[in-house]
């Protein structure tokens, strides 16, 4: 028995017709997953296969955004293409919540910058350090992606961290990275890293506004951001 395609279901079952028809909100989550998927796989239809990959994530597009490519991979009938393209979509949900967070975002908060950040760090399956340039009236000039991998002060340097802001005039700047284990709280080398940037941003004249850390809910996380000053780990 060969692949199913979407082209195989009757015609008021298919997807793609059903959103042009009546647009993307008529769809459910596994009827716009087999759009991406665009096939099945061995006995079963694209809308089945799709069904049986928000089965194996108990239906959680959440879980299903956190999953890897092996963890994709060893579901039946998932294989390199289907699990690279179901990523792909995600990473670009993600690019467009940024840019639109970013639009006249003004950070009054720790959890107004918690708010901005979470939709571009929280999930990531490596660290990523950014540096927030923020105007007169605190409002984001530029986000600003400083390092990806595991993060220590050789990786992190003053010089990288403050350029943008040396370059644009920015006085004030807010750092963020996100901890892939969802655990938010600073380890040792955050809070060595933390105090490294703010003595060198001293002798620049920017002054470290914050060091916002995104984690994200468990079971046994009640809070899925930490702000490093507000949590007295920061002068």
């Amino acid at each position: 028995m060969g692949y199913f395609l979407i082209n195989d279901l009757p015609e008021n079952e298919r997807p793609r017709e059903r959103m042009i028809s009546s647009g993307e909100d008529s769809l459910a989550n596994a009827e716009l997953l087999a759009l991406i998927t665009g096939t099945g796989s061995k006995g079963q239809s694209a809308i089945d296969l799709s069904r049986n990959i928000l089965g194996y994530f108990g239906g959680s597009l959440l879980k299903l955004s956190r999953s890897d490519l092996n963890e994709l991979q060893s579901i039946h009938g998932v294989g390199e293409a289907k699990a690279t393209a179901i990523k792909a979509v995600f990473a670009l949900a993600r690019r467009l919540q940024g840019q639109l967070a970013q639009e006249g975002f003004h950070i009054q908060a720790p959890e107004t910058a918690a708010d901005y950040l979470r939709p571009i760090l929280a999930g990531k399956e490596q660290e990523e350090f950014h540096v927030l340039l923020l105007g007169t009236r605190n409002e984001i000039i530029k986000d600003a992606m400083i390092t990806r991998g595991l993060l220590d002060r050789s990786h992190v340097h003053p010089r990288e961290v403050f350029r943008e802001a040396v370059k644009l005039g920015t006085s004030k700047v807010i750092l963020a990275h996100n901890h892939p284990s969802g655990d938010p709280c600073p380890s040792k080398q955050d809070v060595e890293t933390t105090k490294n940037l703010q003595e060198a941003g001293e002798i620049l004249g920017i002054k470290v506004i914050d060091h916002i850390i995104i984690g994200h809910l468990r079971h046994n996380i009640s809070k899925d951001f930490c702000s490093m000053r507000a949590e007295g780990y920061m002068n």
